[in-house]
């Protein structure tokens, strides 16, 4: 009983110290992207399952509504590595995150606070 506690335990503190590197991550993208609400660059609430270049009030790049990205991890994780190779004429300027782990940690926390009814509101 105390080996399923113990694993329990770390694997807990494994998932928090993974979000906590998330968020600490999403601090880059802050300059232009926010959860709730619009920036220079789209919100990111309800991130997951939306078409790239959908949201009706925020205007695109052309290249960004021509896309046909839907957002998922392996979107996400070949789009954060090199935004402007793999949309290019994005008017996101940002160079990428070249680091897989970082990548990987930033999109499970885009994930799990992305969702409406945790950090996002229901109808953002």
């Amino acid at each position: 009983m105390s080996v399923l506690v113990v694993l329990a335990s770390a694997s807990s503190s494994g998932a928090a110290g993974a979000a906590l590197r998330g968020e600490e991550i999403y601090a880059r993208c802050l300059a232009c992207h926010a959860l709730a609400y619009h920036r220079t660059g789209p919100r990111h609430c309800g991130l997951f399952g939306r078409r790239a270049g959908s949201l009706p009030d925020y205007e695109y790049s052309d290249a960004m509504r021509k896309s046909g990205i839907v957002w998922d991890a392996a979107t996400l994780d070949r789009f954060l590595a090199a935004p402007t190779r793999v949309v290019p004429g994005t008017t996101m300027g940002y160079a990428g995150i070249p680091d897989p782990a970082e990548r990987a940690a930033l999109i499970e926390w885009l994930r799990e606070t992305s969702r409406p009814g945790t950090a996002c509101p229901e109808n953002p």
